[in-house]
């Protein structure tokens, strides 16, 4: 229905805007430190890890190993009810951090921690789907 709420999509702020506009555009970005060099997600003003804020947006690869998940079969926020069942996951993504997402075009039954999953977008959303053979 039109103009109905929606639970799956971003509400950008002036900070998060530059990842969502990104996302938008196909292209996963996390955020790296620099003073201490790594890589974070979800995306902040500073660094989780040593609290600087020498921080900047870098291009991530893509490529993520499944951690864990769980097939949702119940979901009462539009447009979730729509799609169940699907799959709620965490993934490692290859520069490190993890990731909250959802697994798509993969069988519940295929999935098992330490598959290599790539970035795929959804209406401007990051979720993951099963890596090509031999990419």
């Amino acid at each position: 229905m039109a103009g109905a709420l929606r639970h799956d999509l971003p509400e950008p702020d002036a900070f998060t805007r530059a990842y969502w506009d990104a996302a938008a555009e196909g292209r996963l970005l996390l955020r790296r430190c620099g003073a201490c060099g790594r890589a974070h997600h979800y995306p902040r003003e500073f660094c989780p890890h040593c609290w600087s804020e020498d921080v900047t947006w870098q291009p991530a690869t893509g490529r993520a190993t499944l951690y864990t998940w769980s097939v949702v079969h119940r979901n009462d926020l539009p447009p979730f009810g729509e799609r169940t069942p699907y799959v709620a996951a965490v993934v490692d993504l290859a520069e490190g951090p993890r990731m909250t997402t959802e697994v798509v075009g993969c069988e519940a039954g295929e999935l098992r921690a330490g598959l290599e999953l790539e970035v795929t977008f959804r209406e401007g959303v990051p979720v993951f789907r099963r890596s090509a053979p031999g990419a």
